[in-house]
């Protein structure tokens, strides 16, 4: 490993998502230090402790909380920060029956922004990873892409080094979270980009076809790690290199 990559710590939030666990493990094959993010009060901590450590990546267990965060990112002073997080209608929905809040408003756009502003305090300053969606515009009336274009909003009005991913679907036989709907859309997509493929127009499938989790964090951990690129918005098909 070279000195540059020595000098390189990563600190990703999400760690225990499909992407996320997908990223730490693209990480501890390029030889960066990670700490892999796992709430304190998670079920599986302990799994994950194992799974992580065997990867050779720490484990934090910051809460989520404003001023624990903000004192524990300047403090391991990450080069850094991945925003992986999300949530899904169905884990709201239960979230909701134990009279918790784990919506869009409160995960995917709350805890991204509490990351943000900890992020800033750090000196110097990490660079931003964030993992955003395809489809991402002002005005939409989609609330999982609504809290999204807020984050890349204010991510642009932050003064921060980022990278924005834009994936379309991410699927994969190798996902543990069952999501049918999400997995035959990516199938039907697929094929039908095919057939837009095959009538001329290969840039379009390439950049809306699905993606696995692993594909997508080699490719966003490759563009993050390089010291060449700047400010950044990735779409599926540069995300696959």
């Amino acid at each position: 490993m070279s000195a540059i990559e020595a000098s390189v710590r990563a600190f990703v939030a999400g760690a225990t998502g499909y992407v996320g666990r997908e990223v730490v493990a693209a990480l501890r094959v390029a030889g960066v230090e990670t700490w892999a993010h796992v709430r304190p009060d998670s079920a599986r901590l302990a799994e994950w402790q194992a799974r992580f450590g065997a990867l050779g990546a720490a484990v934090d267990t910051t809460p989520w909380t404003a001023e624990a965060m903000s004192a524990r990112l300047p403090a391991l002073a990450p080069t850094h920060v991945f925003a992986l997080l999300g949530t899904t209608q169905a884990r709201a929905r239960a979230a909701a029956a134990r009279g918790e809040r784990a919506d869009y408003e409160a995960v995917d756009y709350g805890l991204t922004m509490l990351l943000l502003r900890a992020a800033q305090a750090v000196v110097p300053a990490p660079r931003f990873v964030y993992l955003s969606a395809a489809g991402v515009r002002e005005g939409t009336r989609n609330p999982y892409l609504a809290v999204r274009a807020r984050v890349e909003r204010e991510l642009a009005a932050s003064g921060m080094h980022y990278i924005v991913a834009q994936p379309a679907f991410i699927t994969g036989e190798d996902r543990e979270e069952d999501r049918p709907v999400e997995r035959w859309g990516a199938r039907l997509g697929d094929a039908a980009l095919a057939v837009v493929a095959r009538l001329g127009a290969p840039s379009l499938a390439a950049r809306w076809g699905s993606i696995t989790g692993g594909s997508l964090a080699r490719g966003l951990v490759r563009v993050a790690l390089d010291p060449g690129v700047g400010t950044a918005i990735l779409t599926t098909e540069s995300l696959r290199g």
